[in-house]
């Protein structure tokens, strides 16, 4: 195990090799990437690996509702401490509202979750609505897909292990037709890359 970025006393733990993650940023203010996305947005919204809660809280100040899911007890600790309405759950569980949300949140990486995106890509179209947006954060172009083992350490406090895969913007296309979704639209922004994915009927 190495522990591969150390940030706010966040620790990001990767079974093999350096993992770049934003934790700088899953700590702060919404940036102008954040903007774009949230731009987009129709509530309800669920933000799925939502962490402590930025995008949820910045949802919530404009109006929209919105509720956060994750794994990593410290991460939601600090998304209630901000104010924001979110739950223990693995998107692989049983996630309320099921079919109801007009838009999904996989930024920050969360394409990756589960280490299969055309697995997780599957499972949260079944939560969003016939004409629901799925908005997933991706790496940029020409870097190769991947997958790898993580977790959270947040001041001490380890979380659960889980698998995360990497997905570049060469081949979300690829990803989103295998999961029965088409890429609507993709954009750059603050030295990010976005698409928003609807599904084929819709």
């Amino acid at each position: 195990m190495r522990v591969v970025k150390v940030v706010g006393g966040v620790l990001v733990c990767a079974s093999d090799g350096p993992l770049d993650v934003p934790t700088d940023r899953w700590l702060g203010a919404v940036d102008a990437g954040d903007l774009s996305v949230i731009d987009r947005v129709r509530g309800p919204a669920l933000d799925v690996g939502c962490g402590p809660g930025r995008l949820v809280v910045a949802l919530a100040e404009r109006g929209v509702r919105a509720m956060g899911i994750d794994v990593t007890p410290r991460a939601l600790d600090h998304a209630r401490a901000r104010g924001a309405p979110v739950l223990r759950r693995s998107v692989f569980d049983r996630v309320p509202a099921t079919g109801r949300w007009a838009s999904v949140l996989l930024l920050d990486g969360n394409v990756g979750i589960g280490g299969d995106p055309v697995a997780l890509l599957e499972r949260v179209a079944a939560l969003a609505t016939a004409d629901g947006i799925i908005f997933v954060e991706v790496d940029p172009p020409g870097l190769c897909d991947g997958a790898r083992t993580v977790r959270l350490d947040i001041g001490g406090h380890p979380g659960p292990w889980f698998a995360l895969a990497r997905v570049a913007l060469d081949s979300v296309v690829e990803h989103a037709e295998r999961a029965g979704l088409v890429v609507r639209e993709q954009w750059s922004a603050d030295g990010r890359w976005f698409a928003a994915l609807g599904k084929v009927h819709s």
